[in-house]
């Protein structure tokens, strides 16, 4: 594994994935690694302008805009994943399994085309490893009700994100058995902290 690896943190709302890895970023700041921290929708200038009206409450898209404006922010954001790949850790705030559970598996939009511009977009530019933070649906509602303000991704039916989550769980099925994690957010945040940065020293 190269050791400059992407880096994914993937889950359902309310299920860690931010505080991870913000934990982690924290991390390497400290050892005095050089990473980059991206989040999608967002990081670079554009991305974050798109990621604005994709969240906003008051926008209502169709499935297909929707797939098509979270794309839209990646292509953004792929330059500068192309000018750190290999330099710099990389660390991204959902990715592309986000993409195909949230559109495909929750929305139900064709596998085929996400697939298809995801390999235009991405050309060659591989992740290493994937930590996927799962949650039950008690302790999501209650971290999101923690939350000071929700966006539209978070006010969706629960039978959506039930979804979801049983969709990145395929989607690690098909993953080789090094190449990502399942952390369990039900259970203690500083046990799940410790197994996270193990692992993230094993990968670096």
């Amino acid at each position: 594994m190269s050791k400059k690896p992407i880096i994914v943190f993937e889950g359902i709302e309310g299920s860690g994935k931010t505080f991870h890895i913000d934990n982690v970023s924290n991390y390497l700041k400290r050892k005095k690694i050089p990473y980059l921290k991206i989040r999608e929708p967002g990081g670079s200038k554009n991305s974050e302008i798109i990621r604005k009206l994709i969240l906003n409450k008051k926008s209502s898209f169709n499935k297909n805009t929707d797939l098509l404006l979270y794309l839209s922010a990646r292509s953004e954001n792929i330059e500068l994943i192309k000018k750190n790949y290999k330099k710099k850790i990389i660390l991204i705030d959902r990715f592309i399994d986000s993409t195909i559970a949230y559109q495909h598996y929750g929305m139900g939009v064709d596998y085929s085309i996400i697939n298809k511009i995801n390999q235009f977009l991405l050309k060659g530019i591989k992740v290493n490893f994937t930590f996927l933070n799962i949650v039950n649906s008690k302790n999501m509602i209650l971290r999101l009700k923690e939350r000071k303000e929700l966006n539209r991704y978070d006010k969706f039916k629960m039978s959506f994100y039930d979804k979801v989550q049983k969709g990145f769980l395929k989607l690690m099925k098909k993953k080789k058995k090094n190449t990502f994690m399942i952390i369990d957010s039900n259970q203690s945040i500083n046990d799940n902290k410790k197994i996270v940065i193990n692992k993230i020293d094993k990968l670096i």
